[in-house]
């Protein structure tokens, strides 16, 4: 993605309307029927959008993949994809917006599928498969409902598209008569602009872009974004000064968080009830039920949960979260990945965290070594096996450590004597998307192991002598 001033452009519900019959159309002349696949890799764009919801409310499956990956990273995906037909340009784009008109149910016939990495780094892709009309409006109004989306809000979309929270709120907007203002990338400066312009109704924001854009210097001192009914935030962990400096900026009830991943939303938390408990990412969504497992890892499913305000608090465990029947999902060829997953009506990622008597959920960690690095998601696995093919690399470590900008940052230790730093360096910018490269690199002596020679990853930080806050 170029590093230049972003484009910012608004689109009108009518508009995007003709635009999505015109990518249904188009989508349907090349051949693709209700199931089939179509993968996109662009920047976000209004014509981005509207392709994607025009395949959806036909039933065709868009999958959505990070711009910014590097060819080798992006062709693994689409081999596991296996989409009959591929956007990943603006000239595939625009002939996908060329199409004859076609007819649209009311609301998108499944979601997108977005790719999310499990505990090993390997790509599943995260699909619902396809539903009927009385399913799709379910899905449907639990969010467009949960947010109050409406004919008279703009909404401001910050984040690249393929982050499942674009499409969500762009979508809902647009088809409840609003309209959205997009910008191409996240740019700071540019975001302050359209609040300042546009005067959008709602945003979303993971929290190193909040963090930007509190930090601009051309913000004056008492500048507020009056004009939002809603910021949310969501993706990372969000620092508390930073929050309570977000709450200076808007209206006493705009500022929500929400926690979920890929595969499903979990909670929402208003910013009274996080005042109230600081730390907490909110209550279970409507719908939805909250437990957690045993801390002592019992293998018959959730066995700690909350299910009435009288309820105790509960230990630290794993998070399941028991969903209506159109919130179920699958990963798209992974049968064993999918069964691990779910029990039931519940199924969890793996975070961990505890329930307080009030329902109340508090995060204590994220999934088994993941990083949290600007809302986006990086497995040091994946990392890892880059590095590790690097001449000369004897053993390597990917970790976080804490950063005031990002949430996270990734770093690397790497054992390899004589070795020089600037090449590892210089692999993983061939080989890696921006995202996903090493901010910080360490040259050790050694990583700490397992009696069995298993690396610890965990506690290399502490091996290395690097307390919370370098």
């Amino acid at each position: 993605m170029s590093p230049s001033t972003p484009t910012v452009e608004l689109l009108t519900a009518a508009d995007a309307e003709n635009r999505q019959r015109r990518a249904a159309g188009a989508i349907a002349a090349a051949g693709l029927v209700s199931g089939n696949r179509v993968a996109f890799c662009l920047p976000s764009s209004a014509d981005l959008l509207c392709a994607v919801l025009g395949a959806a409310r036909t039933g065709v499956i868009p999958v959505l993949l990070n711009a910014t990956l590097t060819a080798g990273e992006r062709d693994l995906l689409v081999a596991d994809a296996e989409p009959s037909l591929r956007v990943f340009d603006r000239a595939a784009l625009a002939a996908v917006l060329a199409g004859p008109p076609a007819d649209l149910a009311q609301y998108p016939l499944t979601r997108p599928m977005h790719y999310s990495s499990g505990t090993t780094g390997h790509p599943k892709g995260v699909t619902t498969g396809i539903w009927d009309d009385r399913r799709a409006q379910e899905v449907f109004d639990d969010e467009a409902d949960q947010w109050g989306f409406d004919a008279g809000d703009l909404h401001m979309v910050c984040s690249p598209m393929y982050h499942t929270v674009s499409i969500r709120f762009a979508a809902g907007t647009v088809l409840r008569g609003g309209s959205v203002v997009i910008l191409s990338q996240y740019d700071a400066s540019c975001a302050l602009g359209v609040l300042r312009q546009h005067r959008p109704t709602t945003a979303f924001l993971v929290p190193t872009h909040l963090q930007r854009l509190l930090a601009l210097a051309d913000l004056g001192a008492d500048e507020r974004f009056g004009s939002l009914r809603l910021l949310a935030h969501a993706g990372a962990p969000c620092p508390p000064v930073l929050k309570r400096a977000a709450m200076t900026r808007v209206a006493p009830p705009a500022l929500w968080e929400f926690y979920g991943a890929t595969e499903g939303q979990f909670t929402a938390c208003s910013p009274e009830e996080w005042l109230a408990r600081p730390g907490t990412v909110g209550r279970a969504r409507p719908g939805r039920v909250l437990s957690i497992e045993d801390p002592a890892g019992d293998d018959d499913g959730p066995s700690l949960g909350l299910r009435g305000p009288r309820a105790e608090t509960t230990g630290v465990g794993t998070i399941w979260c028991t969903v209506p029947p159109f919130a179920r999902f699958s990963y798209f060829g992974d049968e064993a990945a999918t069964l691990a997953a779910w029990r039931g009506d519940a199924f969890s990622v793996g975070d961990v965290g505890h329930l307080d008597a009030q329902g109340y959920l508090f995060l204590s960690g994220r999934r088994h070594d993941l990083i949290i690095t600007g809302g986006v998601n990086v497995y040091p696995a994946e990392v890892e096996a880059v590095l590790a093919e690097v001449p000369g690399v004897a053993e390597v470590a990917v970790f976080a450590l804490p950063d005031e900008t990002w949430g996270q940052r990734v770093c690397a230790a790497v054992v390899g004597p004589g070795l020089d730093i600037a090449t590892v360096r210089a692999e993983a910018s061939q080989r890696l998307a921006p995202y996903k490269r090493p901010k910080q690199y360490l040259m050790v002596a050694d990583l700490p192991h397992t009696a069995t020679g298993k690396l610890l990853r965990r506690a290399v930080p502490e091996h290395l002598g690097l307390g919370t806050d370098d």
